[in-house]
């Protein structure tokens, strides 16, 4: 590498097998930390810490195959300070085409108070260590644990120690996401300016996010030189986590005008990889998460969505193809306008005039009101209903009240419109839904006969449409009528009234000289 590509180049350095899987709970079978590592592989990842070999028989095995099976990536483990965590780790990472020893100890002054050593003690430890590790691998890196709340001299003595003992790479971790942007790249500006033969290692940043300023700390340590990023897929880690590979990697790709610096990562890998440690780890990604959250690439705000219409780079600084998702997500809620429902109903292949659309779009807010996002299925069932609202709908349902739980009796309060004329009654029933129908048929009665009545979700989630289908009967005349709604009873009753309107349309059309309109129904009151 020359040294004009050591100053393009920033190495992504993936912890997310060690660091990652110290989350509590995020413990990762054999098999899936193999996958996990080959797709890193696959996606340009310069360095693999596959895990601390020492700590148990099953991560040794694992860093060892993953070390085997290694194509492109450099794999390293993690050791103490200390001979027989070196020699362990050595073990593991020998059978990889290139391996890596990383070895570290704390060298803050909490952190020297518990491993009671001094300054001095420390510093020769230091020595010994990866001097040790730098005669069993010529790719050795060191890390001063706690290196931000580190005494600055001290900082500088222990770091120049390890460059002349053999590290290659020298890692300043901000171990509790302690520091702030100016001051990462102050200290690492700091190194290099005051440590002799700083200029022939790559210095790297590992950055905590417990005051949500990883990503941050990590860009300004390599504006000011560190030239390897410590990071892991979805910021998965300790406590709030690392530095997240997917934010820093489009972060220099998206302001490549103020960070010309290149990671030779495949970008469009980015969403398959966080998908999968997520379902591995059981850590889910929160939905407003930068690049890979669900709501990453989705605008909701009929604003938003005009804009996105007419030139996406109104409100995206990137492509989600740039990160393997197929498109752009236009989620339709409450904020949406006609522009975006329109575009969304011309895609779903219903093309609509303005006033037809001036009708679905009431119905669609009114939906959109009740649910936090409507669904493709959502907008046919609303499509249907506007088709079932353009018949001559000689009954209509104005008021719905239901009682029902594990006290009988459930009762219904229902009010229909027939023919105009608003009829009230209550019913009870054997549950809610035959309330409902009992109360339907007082104000309306009819020989009709319920031939089948069923349930089924439009969508998923609690808030979700239920489209209820109703089948009546009549004298061989067979109807069927459907309504959704997220009430499940409202969508039973807009449903059952449905067919009743259907019913009377088919008698009409089997006796044209009669006067259907003179078919009873009861004075409720």
């Amino acid at each position: 590498m020359t040294e004009t590509s050591k100053q393009d180049r920033v190495l992504i350095f993936d912890t997310t097998l060690r660091d990652g899987e110290q989350s509590p709970g995020a413990t990762m079978s054999h098999n899936e930390k193999l996958e996990i590592a080959g797709m890193l592989d696959a996606m340009g990842v310069d360095i693999i810490e596959a895990g601390f070999p020492i700590a148990s028989e099953g991560d040794f095995e694992a860093v060892s195959d993953i070390a085997k099976n290694a194509k492109n990536s450099v794999i390293c483990g993690l050791a103490r300070a200390n001979a027989k965590d070196i020699d362990r780790c050595w073990e593991a990472v020998k059978h990889a085409p290139q391996g890596r020893i990383h070895t570290f100890i704390g060298t803050s002054p909490l952190h020297r108070d518990i491993t009671a050593l001094s300054m001095d003690e420390m510093a020769n430890q230091i020595h010994e260590t990866v001097s040790h590790a730098r005669n069993l691998c010529d790719n050795v890196q060191w890390s001063p644990m706690d290196a931000i709340r580190t005494e600055h001299d001290y900082l500088c003595r222990v770091v120049e120690i390890a460059i002349k003992a053999g590290a290659t790479t020298i890692n300043i971790p901000d171990t509790v996401g302690y520091t702030i942007p100016r001051e990462s790249a102050d200290i690492i500006r700091m190194l290099l300016e005051r440590v002799p033969g700083a200029d022939d290692v790559i210095f790297a940043t590992h950055c905590h996010n417990d005051l949500g300023m990883a990503t941050a700390n990590a860009l300004a340590a390599v504006e000011a030189g560190a030239r390897q990023i410590e990071c892991t897929i979805n910021g998965l880690g300790e406590r709030a986590g690392n530095t997240a590979l997917e934010e820093v990697v489009m972060a220099l790709k998206v302001r490549h005008d103020v960070m010309p610096y290149d990671t030779g990562i495949d970008t469009t890998k980015i969403m398959g990889i966080s998908r999968r440690v997520s379902q591995v780890s059981g850590f889910p990604v929160q939905f407003n998460k930068a690049i890979v959250g669900k709501n990453a690439f989705a605008h909701e705000s009929g604003i938003h969505q005009d804009g996105m219409l007419k030139n996406k780079e109104t409100f995206e600084i990137m492509r989600p193809q740039d990160v393997g998702l197929s498109g752009t997500s236009l989620p339709l809620g409450k904020h949406s306008g006609r522009a975006a429902l329109r575009a969304k109903l011309d895609e779903m292949g219903y093309p609509m005039a303005d006033n037809q659309l001036k009708d679905v779009f009431v119905r669609f807010k009114d939906l959109a009101d009740r649910k936090k996002e409507v669904f493709d299925d959502d907008l046919i069932a609303l499509l249907r209903d506007a088709g079932a609202a353009d018949q001559n709908e000689r009954i209509k349902v104005k008021f719905l009240r239901v009682i029902c739980g594990t006290e009988a009796p459930q009762s219904a309060d229902l009010t229909l419109e027939v023919d105009g004329v608003d009829k009230q009654i209550t019913c009870q029933g054997d549950g809610p839904v035959d309330a409902t129908f009992t109360a339907i048929k007082a104000i309306f009665p009819t020989t009709a006969r319920l031939q089948l009545y069923q349930v089924h979700a439009v969508t998923e989630g609690t808030d979700a449409q239920a489209t209820v289908s109703v089948r009546l009967e009549e004298d061989g005349k067979i109807v069927t009528g459907q309504s959704s709604d997220t009430d499940t009873v409202v969508a039973s009753a807009k449903a059952y009234v449905n067919a009743l309107n259907r019913l009377l349309v088919r008698r009409e059309k089997s006796a044209p000289d009669a006067d259907v309109k003179t078919v009873k129904y009861t004075d409720a009151v």
